[in-house]
C-alpha cells in the first residue's frame, strides 16, 4: 500500500487568517487613538458682565528684537463678583474679510505705574466688581495676510473669585 500523499494546506487559509489579524490590529489601534470628544461648555452667564472698550493697537520690539503686536483697551467688570481670569478670542482678517488668524489668549491687566508698561495676571490682581482697568493682549506673530484693521475681540471664558 502506498502512503497517502501529504495534504496540501490550502493557500487561502493563511491569507484569510492574515487579513483577519491585520483587521484586528488596525481596529485596536484605531480604538486606542480615537480622540475623546471635548466636553461642550455651556456659555457662562457672567461673560455678559465683562465689557471691552477703547481698543488701541500698536507694535513694539521685545528685548531680543522680535516684533510684537498688541491690543490695549479697557475692561469693565459690570457684575457683582471679582474676576480672576478672562480669556478672549481674537480674529484677525485678511484683505477680503476672511480669517487670517484666530487665537484664544488670556487677558492681562496693564500696569503703567513703573518706568515702562507691564502686564499683570488677573489671578494675582483680580478685577473687583464695578471697576474698570486697562488691559493688554500681546501677539508674538500675526499673519502676513492680516489687513492691518482692528481684530474682532470677544470674551470666551471667565473665572470668578
Amino acid at each position: 500500500m502506498e502512503p497517502a500523499p501529504p495534504e496540501r494546506e490550502s493557500i487561502s487559509r493563511p491569507v484569510i487568517l492574515g487579513i483577519v489579524v491585520v483587521l484586528i490590529v488596525a481596529g485596536a489601534i484605531a480604538f486606542m487613538m480615537r480622540a475623546t470628544p471635548k466636553p461642550v461648555r455651556a456659555p457662562q452667564p457672567y461673560i455678559a458682565n465683562i465689557k471691552l472698550s477703547d481698543l488701541k493697537m500698536g507694535e513694539a520690539q521685545n528685548f531680543i528684537g522680535a516684533n510684537l503686536t498688541y491690543v490695549d483697551g479697557t475692561v469693565l467688570n459690570a457684575g457683582d463678583r471679582a474676576v480672576t481670569h478672562i480669556s478672549v478670542h481674537v480674529v484677525f482678517h485678511d484683505s477680503i474679510g476672511q480669517v487670517a488668524q484666530a487665537e484664544d489668549v488670556p487677558l492681562f491687566l496693564l500696569d503703567s505705574s513703573g518706568p515702562y508698561p507691564d502686564t499683570r495676571d488677573l489671578n494675582k490682581y483680580p478685577l473687583p466688581p464695578g471697576q474698570s482697568k486697562q488691559f493688554r493682549l500681546t501677539f508674538e506673530h500675526v499673519s502676513a495676510e492680516w489687513n492691518r484693521a482692528y481684530p474682532d475681540v470677544s470674551v470666551t471664558d471667565v473665572s470668578l473669585k
